[in-house]
């Protein structure tokens, strides 16, 4: 167990706490979109130099990988145990609420697909723009979905989720992740 220190960082969350282990990565992806942000800027005036050629690689990694597993471990488990939870209520609001996200999830993986084309020409040290306009819209999109999730989705989950279900949660985002917990 890692104990945080007075003035020391905090633990980062673990897999043991599935719904602060889904909040601490919204706030790296709000890293990685800002990222995504200054790259689009820094090519425009230094082209596929070797900064920009990391952080493409760096940008690209994070989004096809933890992401990725962020919302599998939200569709496959998450809005499961939170639809479950509510069994035998009504539950429309609920069920409302989660194909919302899974609806951005498939438009922020739209919107996703040629930003990751034009980050693979650059991480391999060809020329390539990343449109303003594109990764605004993907930058925004994801910082409302982020925003719905933290307001709505999680407060939500930690209400109704039983405990022996944020168990199983966890023990599925280790298994997604490989056996470790990112």
């Amino acid at each position: 167990m890692v104990v945080s220190f007075p003035g020391g960082p905090a633990p980062a969350p673990s897999a043991d706490d599935p719904l602060a282990l889904l909040s601490a990565c919204h706030g790296r992806i709000a890293r990685q979109c800002a990222t995504l942000t200054r790259l689009a800027a820094h090519l425009c005036l230094h082209g596929s130099d070797d900064a920009a050629q990391t952080a493409a690689a760096s940008v690209s990694r994070y989004f096809d990988t933890a992401a990725a597993h962020h919302h599998e471990d939200e569709e496959q488990d998450l809005f499961p145990a939170l639809i479950e939870s509510m069994a035998g209520s009504d539950a429309c609001c609920l069920h409302a609420l989660v194909q919302g996200l899974m609806d951005d999830h498939r438009r922020l993986e739209r919107l996703w697909a040629p930003l990751r084309m034009a980050l693979a020409e650059v991480a391999a040290g060809r020329p390539a723009v990343l449109p303003a306009e594109q990764v605004q819209q993907f930058t925004q999109a994801y910082a409302a979905h982020i925003q719905r999730e933290e307001d709505e989705l999680l407060p939500m989950a930690a209400r109704l989720v039983p405990d022996e279900a944020l168990i199983a949660m966890g023990s599925a985002m280790r298994a997604r992740r490989g056996g470790g917990a990112p």
